[in-house]
């Protein structure tokens, strides 16, 4: 049992606000206009689309539907947002090259099975242990075995 339920009303309104914050995280006063998000904010893919989906029909384009999110504890909610959050600076740091050796690439972190703020040694371990998987000597799938191989380079960098 989640130790803390909020309503669906109060989850919207929450995460709803997490998206303003990116937007002024990400693009400063430039993201909005008198009417709410510029122009130039529609032509952009937000982290916030690819977490959340605040419909009541839940469409599986996002990581959390409302009602996953609304049948979660204050903790994990709070977990998710970390790594909202964490995928957000990520990007802005991508984008305006202020990338820090110590920030890995989540969405291989994710492809390895792995938290958004794993360390270099947890990323070995678990490349070992997909490496012994998909090599082809052992008869793993040798295309997965060279991606695998590609993004482990992205992340040792």
């Amino acid at each position: 049992m989640p130790d803390c339920c909020y309503s669906r009303e109060e989850i919207k309104r929450k995460i709803r606000k997490l998206k303003k914050v990116e937007v002024k995280i990400r693009f400063g006063s430039s993201g909005f206009s008198e009417n709410g998000f510029s122009e130039r904010i529609h032509n952009v893919k937000l982290v916030w689309d690819e977490f959340f989906d605040l419909n009541e029909t839940y469409k599986g384009n996002a990581r959390y539907s409302l009602s996953q999110l609304a049948s979660m504890g204050k903790e994990t909610l709070k977990d998710v947002i970390s790594e909202f959050f964490f995928n957000v600076y990520y990007k802005y740091y991508k984008e305006n090259g202020i990338i820090n050796t110590g920030i890995y690439d989540p969405y291989i972190l994710e492809q390895f099975g792995l938290p958004y703020d794993a360390d270099m040694n947890a990323i070995k371990k678990r490349f070992r242990e997909l490496a012994k998987k998909y090599h082809p000597d052992t008869g793993g799938d040798s295309t997965k075995f060279i991606e695998l191989m590609e993004n482990y380079k992205k992340l040792s960098r």
